[in-house]
């Protein structure tokens, strides 16, 4: 309890001749009330409890789409819950040879893999200049590329499958990595730019001074210092371009220039009238790994470049 004397004129106190005075009145604060102990362990105990049962709901159907991988097709109907008798791999090699998962996945790391650095290429680049350096029109490109983010791709399929067919680029490879670059520039350059903001320009100033170039400065002092960013939007791109399905299937047709998206969704049709269930879900597991594998040895890269520019 805090207390604080407050004084009233024109009253009379005990002791002032005369009745002039100031009466001292105490009056009595309320203390700032504090989370008891058990309070904060009933907090603590349901967020660990809503935690978990995210956690669940998320690893279950991926432990069971790994362990049904490895069943024969009577174990996944008869005993779907229960664990393989035995490791049956041969489901895998059916999927990688005979539903051509071989093919899909060089196809598919070929795209990913050119339009992932050229992306990080292009997008750094343009982040940079946008970030550093004040020009007439700054602003207005940096919210074009912020308009990019919010234009439904759904929308361009048309006049792009135009634009595609009439350069040539149609059902090639190289031509889908362009239209990857295209699609994941706008994120890469809204996210980059601020992270660029966040860099010191001291280091960049003092290559300038020891005559560095601008295209030597930005590759050999501000790109490496961007590297925590850069992993971060890489590993965002590099997920959602592994997954596109929309951009293959309406400019890629070519049966053996197919992406994994398009092989899996080919293998579910093929293998379901076939009754091959098992190597349907060994592709599953072949097409998820390597998105599983990448988060798991860079999220701590990850959590560094989103948290990098909360504290100059």
């Amino acid at each position: 309890m805090k207390t604080t004397d407050t004084a009233t004129p024109g009253l009379e106190t005990p002791g002032s001749p005369g009745g002039s005075g100031t009466e001292v009145i105490k009056t009595v604060a309320p203390a700032p009330r504090k989370a008891s102990k058990g309070e904060g362990a009933t907090l603590n105990v349901f967020s660990h409890g809503v935690l978990i049962i995210w956690a669940i709901m998320v690893v279950m159907p991926l432990l069971w789409a790994v362990m049904t991988s490895f069943k024969t097709d009577k174990a996944i109907f008869t005993s779907p819950w229960a664990l393989p008798d035995k490791l049956h791999f041969e489901n895998w090699s059916r999927a990688w040879t005979e539903a051509h998962m071989s093919d899909y996945f060089l196809n598919t790391i070929l795209v990913v893999g050119g339009s992932l650095l050229g992306t990080l290429l292009f997008g750094s680049m343009a982040a940079y200049v946008l970030a550093r350096f004040d020009f007439p029109g700054n602003r207005f490109i940096y919210f074009l590329f912020i308009g990019g983010m919010s234009f439904p791709i759904i929308l361009a399929l048309v006049p792009l499958f135009y634009v595609m067919q009439n350069m040539a680029l149609l059902n090639t490879l190289h031509g889908l990595i362009l239209v990857y670059i295209a699609y994941s520039l706008p994120f890469t350059v809204f996210f980059l730019t601020a992270f660029f903001r966040t860099l010191p320009t001291s280091v960049a100033e003092a290559a300038f001074v020891d005559g560095a170039s601008h295209t030597r400065t930005f590759f050999q002092v501000m790109l490496p210092m961007a590297k925590p960013g850069l992993i971060s939007v890489g590993i965002f791109n590099f997920l959602g371009q592994w997954n596109q399905y929309l951009l293959p299937t309406v400019l890629n047709t070519e049966p053996e220039r197919k992406v994994l998206s398009q092989g899996l969704v080919q293998l579910a049709v093929s293998q379901g009238y076939k009754g091959d269930w098992s190597g349907l879900f060994a592709g599953l597991v072949m097409a998820m790994l390597p998105v599983l594998a990448a988060y798991i040895i860079f999220q701590r890269q990850v959590v560094a470049g989103l948290t990098a520019g909360a504290v100059k």
